[in-house]
């Protein structure tokens, strides 16, 4: 008896935005700055991403998320990666209630110094846009 394949071999949007856990929008951006994320369509026009297409989405997050790298970079470091043999994703983990020392970020996080960075500027921002 032979074992069934564990990998499907597409996936829907809402599949590929469980696992890279962002919302449909932010996939659909994403395909029109990354060209190598280019899903095919359904005959009904669902997207359906391949295997390689959702490693190429947890490696765009990666870049952008916790590497901390702007489109641009992004989009650099990722064409690098697929010239040089193929994009390394960090494997999506189970999802798993974290444990108190997990879910509180140390204060010397860098991650976590740059992500409040990006928040404050861009609050700064929509306060110029409102005036205050």
């Amino acid at each position: 008896m032979s074992p069934e394949p564990q990998e499907k071999k597409s996936y829907k949007i809402g599949e590929v935005c469980r696992m890279a856990e962002v919302q449909p929008y932010v996939l659909r951006y994403w395909e029109t700055e990354f060209p190598p994320l280019a899903p095919n369509k359904s005959g009904g026009g669902q997207r359906l991403y391949s295997q390689r297409e959702v490693d190429v989405v947890l490696r765009i997050k990666q870049l952008l998320y916790s590497e901390g790298f702007t489109i641009a970079g992004a989009k650099k470091k990722l064409d690098a990666e697929l010239r040089s043999g193929g994009v390394e994703a960090a494997p999506v983990a189970v999802q798993q209630t974290p444990s108190v020392s997990e879910s509180v970020p140390s204060p010397n996080d860098d991650r976590l110094r740059k992500t409040l960075e990006r928040v404050r500027g861009e609050l700064t921002d929509l306060l110029k846009l409102l005036g205050r």
